[in-house]
């Protein structure tokens, strides 16, 4: 298929990768610029796919308390040297995945972090949830897997839909700043505290306040 010049480029700004490979990996996937990065990933062709085992150890402490300090959170962002560490897009980076996790709650970075058992019970869950459904048997495990991936994307933090952006995931949104910084990026670990958590309380939505500051 026809790829445009300005997809081309969009992509080549989201990976660092050269123009030729950009336009391969569109016709490649039809066009879909999101596909398209996942592509080059996999080829090694883009910077951030390049640049991942590269040690990251300098960075931030980032810190995110919600309007009235209901909701608070600390989050560590590793990138390879102090400089870059201290610029104002790296900060402005590590604020926004402050807020992310402040507004959607997530339970681990990563899909390799959850625990195998926890996956073991949502999948029985899911599994009889089918089934009393009236699901037959032969699709039920198929419709699991599927609902399984609904899980990392709802826990996972770089699996989630930036909050300020729902087109991109948190994994995209990193990769983009890999690209554009040329340092590889990690987020390593996070805590989040929301106030009166574990007690009976009121019942309050923190997680629509958050967003709707975000979104002023």
């Amino acid at each position: 298929m026809a790829v445009s010049a300005s997809a081309v480029k969009e992509l080549r700004e989201k990976t660092g990768a050269g123009m030729l490979d950009c336009k391969k990996a569109l016709e490649e996937t039809g066009g879909d610029i999101a596909k398209a990065v996942d592509v080059l990933r996999e080829k090694g062709l883009s910077a951030a796919a390049n640049k991942a085992g590269r040690a990251a150890t300098e960075g931030t402490v980032e810190s995110y308390i919600h309007a009235g300090g209901r909701i608070g959170v600390l989050v560590e962002i590793n990138c390879e040297t102090d400089f870059v560490g201290k610029t104002d897009q790296f900060k402005s980076f590590a604020r926004d995945i402050a807020m992310q996790i402040a507004a959607a709650n997530p339970l681990y970075v990563r899909r390799e972090e959850v625990p195998a058992e926890a996956i073991e019970k949502e999948k029985e869950i899911l599994k009889a949830q089918a089934l009393n459904e009236g699901k037959p048997e032969k699709i039920v495990e198929k419709m699991v897997e599927g609902r399984i991936n609904k899980y990392y994307e709802e826990y996972c933090l770089l699996e989630q839909s930036f909050v300020k952006d729902p087109d991109k995931t948190i994994n995209q949104l990193l990769n983009e700043k890999i690209s554009t910084i040329g340092e590889n990026i990690s987020i390593r670990r996070f805590a989040r505290f929301e106030l009166g958590e574990g007690l009976e309380k009121k019942e309050d939505n923190f997680v629509e306040e958050v967003m709707a500051q975000v979104n002023r």
